[in-house]
């Protein structure tokens, strides 16, 4: 099965979190096809995103709402006044550290906020596909060496990644409860770490590393040793677009869905700043900075053979190819080049692999 760009074409789509990393990165791709997209978020949560978000052409192509998602009075009015037939929900508190640091809001958010979406898909009777993104962390993480399974025990560990289990489990429910009908297919969607062009988040090592580039600094890392399920944001968007598409058009495919890379780039976060180091070049070195500080999975692992069998989804790009677009793009944003241009013929090359 392929992702058509055709089937999005004047299609109603809303998204939560547009104006988020990956929000930007998705609706950039739905305008490309030719959808009505609507989005529904806070303000980016960096002055650096804010600036994405216009000078991509995002803000311009699309009819951007800013609310809460915890707010279910204005997110219902917002639904009744779209009526759209897609929605896609990424909007969220992200975050592990900030969820150590806000574990109440983390909480209203992620959890809360997931029941006021699913309230308004029920009530609107024009949604045929509702996706909900949540992450790799929702596992019982037991460190093994081999990748989690769909059908693996939930409960996340931080406050962000038990949010998130929480957010799958309201999701289950409200699927059996008000959906066994087939009106509306819901499907969830627990991708790994993304990188890519336009992520200024705080404590992620690729903005990092950026940053530290930029600076011409030596790379502060972390957590060297901790393996994670890394890929360029568009494998996961492309995924979520396959998924909305394939429930829509057939109920079937409504599930729970691993989007992670192979196991061949799978790596250390010491072995990714290597490879960014590289791409990057002008003699660019990191630094192990490991102190003790909140938990954080060591080893974490995702098996996709799911989405792989019932959608035909398989990753496009390597962990060299994620880091060097990644670079590509945080260059031609350092040197103030049409980031819209940079965004459109990257998701171009993505689609023609």
């Amino acid at each position: 099965m392929k992702l058509r760009s055709e089937f999005y074409q004047g299609k109603k789509v809303l998204v939560t979190g547009h104006t988020g990393f990956k929000g930007m990165w998705i609706c950039k791709m739905l305008t490309m096809f030719g959808a009505d997209v609507t989005g529904y978020a806070l303000p980016s949560p960096t002055k650096e995103g804010g600036k994405v978000f216009r000078e991509a052409g995002i803000e311009a192509a699309i009819h951007s709402v800013i609310g809460d998602i915890r707010d279910g009075e204005y997110l219902a009015k917002v639904f009744a006044e779209v009526q759209p037939e897609i929605v896609l929900h990424l909007a969220a508190q992200p975050l592990v550290i900030k969820s150590y640091e806000e574990p109440a809001l983390t909480y209203e958010t992620n959890v809360m906020g997931t029941v006021n979406i699913l309230e308004c898909v029920r009530q609107t009777e024009s949604i045929k596909s509702f996706l909900n993104v949540t992450t790799d962390k929702v596992y019982e993480n037991k460190e093994w060496p081999w990748g989690y399974r769909e059908n693996e025990p939930l409960d996340g560990f931080d406050p962000y990644s038990n949010s998130k289990s929480c957010s799958e489990l309201v999701t289950h429910s409200y699927k059996k409860s008000f959906f066994a009908d087939g009106r509306c297919a819901i499907s969830t969607a627990r991708a790994g770490n993304v990188i890519g062009g336009g992520d200024f988040s705080e404590n992620r090592i690729v903005p990092d590393c950026i940053r530290a580039a930029y600076a011409g600094q030596e790379i502060e890392v972390r957590n060297p040793y901790s393996t994670r399920p890394y890929q360029h944001v568009l494998e996961p968007l492309y995924a979520y677009l396959l998924i909305a598409q394939a429930q829509y058009e057939d109920g079937r495919y409504s599930d729970w869905y691993n989007v992670g890379p192979d196991e061949c780039d799978c790596v250390t976060t010491g072995e990714l700043t290597d490879i960014f180091c590289r791409q990057w070049g002008d003699g660019l070195e990191w630094k192990n900075v490991s102190v003790e500080g909140p938990h954080e999975a060591n080893f974490l692992k995702l098996d996709c053979s799911q989405i792989k069998s019932h959608l035909g989804w398989s990753p496009r790009w390597h962990i060299d190819d994620a880091l060097r677009e990644t670079v590509t793009w945080a260059k031609a944003w350092q040197k103030g080049e049409d980031i819209a241009a940079i965004m459109e013929a990257q998701i171009n090359k993505f689609l023609q692999v």
